[in-house]
């Protein structure tokens, strides 16, 4: 399964690579982490508990960063087996560019799965590797962009808010 996307992060290069490269901001970063340790020199040992379909895991593997070229681009590569459940390997190539004054994230990934995960399609694989990408894009966009500023009033409604409507205009108790 291979995919490709690019997203645009407000901070620098720089900040975007430091992130990628912190075992903190890792364990923030990927769904599911329970336990990230380790150096980029020796790579990281990562615990991760994942429902892929109807099947649930824990995950522990190993990850590898190389090809670093400060500020610019790295290649991650990993392998994690879930007991029973199987395992899965894969990498990612990513490319950071300064663009319109933060910073263009690019990224392609391959992954492989086998054991009880390859028996459920490769729709589903396909699906939950996407999500799994997205979700750790979005999260460390997240957390290098920031909350709302302050001030910001989040969409929630007050006391003072009217009060909604149901299918047949009716107020919902």
């Amino acid at each position: 399964m291979q995919m490709s996307d690019t997203r645009q992060i407000a901070a620098t290069p720089a900040e975007v690579y430091a992130a990628l490269l912190d075992p903190e901001m890792l364990q923030t970063c990927v769904p599911g982490a329970q336990d990230v340790t380790g150096s980029v020199e020796e790579g990281y040992d990562a615990t991760v508990v994942q429902k892929v379909g109807p099947v649930k895991a824990t995950f522990k593997g190993h990850v590898k960063l190389s090809d670093l070229v400060p500020n610019e681009a790295l290649t991650i590569t990993g392998e994690g087996k879930g007991g029973a459940a199987g395992f899965a390997k894969g990498g990612a190539e990513v490319r950071l560019a300064e663009k319109d004054g933060g910073t263009e994230l690019s990224y392609d990934v391959e992954a492989k799965v086998g054991g009880k995960l390859a028996q459920l399609g490769s729709r589903i694989i396909d699906g939950f590797a996407k999500k799994m990408a997205d979700q750790f894009f979005d999260n460390l966009q997240s957390s290098l962009e920031g909350t709302p500023e302050e001030g910001v009033e989040a969409d929630t409604p007050g006391e003072d808010a009217p009060a909604k409507k149901g299918w047949f205009g009716r107020a919902k108790t």
